[in-house]
């Protein structure tokens, strides 16, 4: 039986420790494209064990090196994958029946199970966690947010049940720098929206995730790690507000 072709798109930077597992769940796909954002370490050769299908240049963002790599794409869908992603086999089997199918669906959400310290996280709003990642070539483009990139499907999108892997932290010490980043990302995005920035968002926001994230999405269940996650993402959330709020005292102090 005849099927539609699959390009996997893999952005990355500095990926040596993640990226081989990556490519290998995806080995099956007809063509693996890598964008690589000018990597210090040994990603590129690394990739090149598995595709010749590479490119290097400067980090634009993140919807923008994954159109770059979706606008170097010749299959007739594309799966984007991090380098902190694995494709199972279950999913692999899915897609695969996907590209057999003439359907009008143009997109697929996938559920995500996020791994940290080992193990998989199942409550606290982290699972499913969709993403929409597999879509046909000619229907996508990914939007830039002021955190997360996402993807803009023109026609019917529907969700598959075989998940995605994703290997996101490495430690306490990665969460923290990504924290710290995506936070004054945030921060600026809070602002520009034209949102409220108040001494009692310091207290009561960072205090409302913890209690949704750990008591009322059963974050608890998870453990010590459904806590630790928990207390990061409150953090988080602490980061985003105080960022916000220095910046509105700032230009107070200078208007």
């Amino acid at each position: 039986m005849t099927r539609a072709r699959l390009s996997v798109a893999i952005i990355a930077w500095n990926e040596e420790e993640r990226l081989r597992p990556c490519l290998e769940s995806v080995q099956w796909a007809d063509e693996i494209l890598v964008v690589d954002a000018e990597s210090t370490d040994k990603t590129v050769p690394l990739a090149r064990e598995f595709t010749e299908r590479i490119w290097t240049r400067p980090w634009p963002g993140f919807a923008a090196q994954k159109n770059f790599a979706l606008d170097q794409a010749t299959g007739d869908w594309v799966l984007s994958l991090d380098a902190d992603e694995r494709v199972t086999p279950a999913l692999r089997e899915r897609i695969l029946r996907v590209l057999e199918q003439d359907s009008p669906t143009m997109g697929y959400s996938l559920p995500r199970q996020n791994i940290f310290w080992g193990a998989w996280v199942r409550h606290g709003g982290l699972y499913p966690d969709y993403q929409l990642r597999l879509f046909r070539r000619r229907a996508g483009r990914f939007v830039a947010n002021a955190v997360h990139e996402s993807v803009q499907v023109g026609g019917p999108v529907e969700r598959l049940r075989e998940p995605l892997l994703h290997h996101s932290y490495r430690s306490l010490e990665d969460f923290a720098e990504r924290s710290n980043r995506y936070s004054t990302l945030a921060a600026q995005d809070w602002l520009t929206r034209g949102r409220p920035a108040r001494v009692a968002d310091l207290i009561f926001r960072p205090l409302g995730r913890f209690v949704s994230m750990y008591i009322m999405r059963l974050g608890f269940l998870d453990g010590w790690r459904g806590f630790v996650l928990a207390v990061l993402y409150a953090d988080y959330v602490f980061l985003r507000m105080a960022k916000a709020w220095e910046a509105r005292r700032r230009r107070s102090d200078t208007s």
